[in-house]
């Protein structure tokens, strides 16, 4: 069945959501290609909706356990007497190895298989955050929460996300890579509110074993319910013609295979046109607001718990702004798309210290960033499958995700530095908006091959 067509506009794209009702219709009636098996007819549906959701809740969870540092700063630095620049260099310690991993966790997704990966990462991430329950030094926090943590979220962020939609699918794929981004960003800012709500009650022990519990109690879900690969169950991917071939995984191991790629990806001028893109990415949103907005707040009078309510705000309008860049990047030159989010995050970062901090402007500021906050990562992977194929993009994309990380991790630290010496976050802020405008006329330089 398919939606019927009439001359005029309906609900849906009156609000500018008309690409939910075209997401709903690819989903339920679009060409899946099931492959016969012995001449009964497949049932294709379940399985690319199983892999959507297991996907999105890893991706959800994960999120939430690098977003933890950021509700922890506040109650670390009044409980135990630590520094905020320490806190901020663990948490910026974590970002760095989440970022570094990616590449090689996208190779060892090819190798061992996405289901392993996740059960491996998963229980690193859970088994770190339970010994920290009893640290009592900073070095302590920096092993479990910034290196254990790191590596093992690292396996679970959009080299995941890429890699499930480049084998899955092949139509749609801005749409699905801007829902599983969505995931990322909802994760990190929608769990901050319960997480600082248990802070706040129970102290900085109670959102370490929620996010040590909800890590191990996904195991199961992986185990059972993640599926790998579409020729699994007689399907192709989405999209995929009737002659389609699963590529051949190329020999090695997953280290050498990672390595090789990046060496041939350093070569291209779009590499590091992406990378210095997704670098300023990371600056803007997950190493400065994403780990430094509740004690933003917390300077101009907000409290712990309604500034993680502003976060979840973000993250709430995140789902729908990033979906609907997923949708229009299926339709629209990827290049401009960026031009305009990074353009118009650079600008509300520059006019965010000079606002009043009332419900009402932070209210707006949460859902206009929100709607922006990761919104450029369908077009970045569209830019990146265009320049190096499908079967290394994941590999790439990864590589280039490490880029966003460093630039996460670089604001994570130097913001926690101005404020201490400075006492306020203004001029932090005020880089990282011109940053963002920056990026974006570098963004129009990306993707040569594309009209």
């Amino acid at each position: 069945m398919r939606f019927a067509k009439t001359s005029k506009l309906s609900v849906l794209d009156f609000i500018g959501f008309g690409f939910i009702r075209d997401l709903i219709n690819n989903l339920l009636v679009s060409n899946m290609n099931p492959l016969p098996q012995h001449g009964k007819p497949t049932q294709p549906l379940r399985y690319f909706v199983i892999v959507m959701l297991v996907t999105f809740v890893a991706l959800l969870v994960s999120a939430g356990v690098r977003a933890t540092p950021g509700v922890l700063m506040v109650p670390l630095q009044n409980e135990l007497g630590w520094s905020r620049a320490s806190i901020s260099f663990t948490a910026g310690v974590g970002i760095f190895l989440y970022g570094l991993v990616g590449p090689f966790a996208a190779a060892v997704m090819q190798s061992l298989g996405i289901r392993y990966t996740l059960i491996g990462a998963l229980s690193l991430i859970g088994g770190a955050a339970f010994l920290s329950l009893w640290m009592t030094q900073p070095w302590q926090f920096l092993i479990t929460w910034g290196v254990l943590s790191g590596l093992g979220t690292g396996a679970v962020a959009m080299v995941l996300g890429a890699t499930v939609v480049n084998r899955w699918f092949v139509l749609r794929r801005g749409t699905m890579i801007g829902l599983l981004a969505a995931s990322t960003a909802t994760g990190s800012l929608l769990f901050l509110p319960a997480l600082a709500a248990l802070a706040h009650s129970g102290g900085w022990h109670a959102p370490v074993l929620a996010v040590s519990l909800s890590c191990l109690a996904l195991i199961p879900l992986l185990a059972f319910f993640m599926p790998e690969h579409p020729a699994d169950y007689g399907l192709r991917p989405h999209g995929a013609p009737h002659n389609y071939v699963q590529p051949i995984q190329p020999p090695g191991s997953p280290v050498r295979l990672t390595l090789t790629t990046f060496a041939q990806a350093i070569k291209q001028r779009d590499f590091w046109l992406l990378s210095f893109t997704f670098f300023i990415c990371g600056f803007t949103t997950n190493g400065l607001i994403g780990t430094h907005f509740i004690a933003i707040c917390a300077d101009h009078g907000i409290g712990e718990v309604p500034a993680a309510g502003y976060l979840a705000l973000m993250g709430f309008f995140d789902l729908f702004g990033t979906t609907l860049s997923g949708w229009l990047t299926d339709r629209y030159n990827p290049r401009w798309l960026l031009f305009s989010y990074y353009s118009l995050r650079g600008l509300s970062l520059v006019a965010l210290p000079f606002c009043n901090f009332s419900m009402t402007s932070m209210m707006i500021f949460g859902i206009f960033y929100g709607l922006d906050w990761i919104a450029t990562v369908p077009p970045t992977l569209k830019l990146a499958n265009a320049a190096f194929g499908d079967k290394a993009t994941p590999i790439i994309f990864g590589w280039i995700l490490f880029g966003h990380q460093i630039g996460a991790a670089c604001a994570t630290s130097l913001a926690g530095l101005m404020r201490q010496i400075q006492g306020n976050y203004q001029d932090a802020l005020i880089l990282a908006g011109i940053s963002g405008i920056f990026a974006a006329f570098v963004a129009t330089r990306v993707g040569s091959k594309l009209s």
